[in-house]
């Protein structure tokens, strides 16, 4: 049996999403079409989509050629969406799902107030003010012809990593963290340091993908390593990742003595402010440059894009090989991918 699906991926990373979604069995993507989704067929077993991790959620999906909402009122349309419903529950323990919520414009009308009501009823769910395990979304179909039902295959966003145990203000999201593991390049035999590394997202999300020769984490703030230490635990990583409290433009380590930096910068709005970045960007830049062997990598994500190019435009040491726009909920800032290349 096939399935439509949607995957919805942080704008930015399609291409990134498209190549982990392209791996998994029984799947066909639709060509490349609205920003942030990936449309496509499952012909494979829909669990297997709970591993794709530059995904903040996916959905199953089903037009109706109906003129408004209110026939899926209607016994015939009212079944095809319970058995939706039902799909998505059967990839779950039993009593996985306790509330239902239902996102749509006009979700407080009285005639989709009656079908929350008469779903929660037929599911025994209880419906959800502002979220639910079981998240349903209504749309107009792009073809304006009818409406689409989709269903979240998942209890939680995708976003929500199981490992996060300990947040903090600002912290990176798991898909974009992911993205930025992936374009490093990632091999056994990196050794890696994340700088200013918070609560321990990059540095997770790396070791995830795969093992390297080394990981270290640094950052001044105590109250972050303790953050990272419980994520670490949680995720099963501690022991294959050295936290230090090293302020990262001073860094005690030797010359050309990392392979990768991963860094997700201060944008100055939750985390830091302008003016110290101005200081700050220029001196963490150097010193990552001083301890990155020769063809080495950086990637950083930072909101400051300007300064990033104005810094970037004064240290002949980093190349700039590629950079993505990536949206995070109103904010839009930028991956940069750099080499280490020797001095001009």
């Amino acid at each position: 049996m096939s399935h439509r699906i949607e995957i919805i991926v942080p704008a930015g990373l399609e291409a990134l999403a498209r190549a982990e979604a392209q791996r998994i069995a029984g799947i066909r993507l639709d060509p490349p079409g609205e920003s942030g989704v990936i449309s496509a067929t499952m012909r494979g077993p829909l669990p297997a989509l709970f591993d794709v991790r530059c995904a903040t959620s996916v959905f199953l999906v089903r037009s109706f050629a109906i003129p408004r909402p209110r026939a899926l009122l209607g016994d015939e349309h009212f079944r095809a969406v319970t058995a939706m419903i039902d799909t998505v529950r059967r990839l779950h323990p039993t009593n996985t799902f306790q509330t239902l919520f239902l996102s749509a414009a006009g979700a407080e009308s009285s005639v989709l107030r009656r079908f929350k009501h008469e779903l929660s009823e037929r599911l025994g769910l209880a419906v959800g003010d502002e979220d639910g395990d079981l998240v349903l979304r209504l749309r107009p179909s792009r073809d304006r012809a009818g409406w689409d039902v989709l269903v979240r295959l998942t209890p939680r966003p995708l976003a929500t990593r199981p490992w996060r145990v300990c947040n903090r203000e600002g912290a990176l999201n798991g898909p974009v963290a992911h993205a930025m593991a992936l374009l490093s390049k990632p091999r056994a035999s990196d050794r890696v340091l994340n700088v200013a590394c918070g609560s321990g997202t990059l540095l997770i999300e790396r070791l995830l993908i795969g093992p390297a020769a080394q990981a270290i984490g640094c950052d001044t703030d105590p109250e972050a390593l303790a953050c990272a230490y419980r994520n670490l635990a949680a995720a099963g990583l501690s022991h294959k990742v050295a936290l230090h409290d090293w302020d990262a433009q001073q860094l005690p380590l030797p010359p050309a003595s990392v392979d990768v930096v991963l860094a997700d910068l201060p944008f100055g709005h939750l985390v830091g402010s302008h003016a110290s970045n101005v200081t700050l960007y220029p001196a963490l830049l150097r010193e990552a440059a001083r301890v990155t062997r020769l063809n080495g990598c950086a990637v950083i994500i930072s909101h400051e894009v300007r300064l990033m190019e104005r810094t970037l435009a004064e240290l002949p040491e980093w190349r700039l090989e590629q950079h993505l726009r990536v949206d995070l909920g109103g904010l839009y800032p930028r991956i940069f991918v750099l080499r280490r290349v020797a001095h001009v």
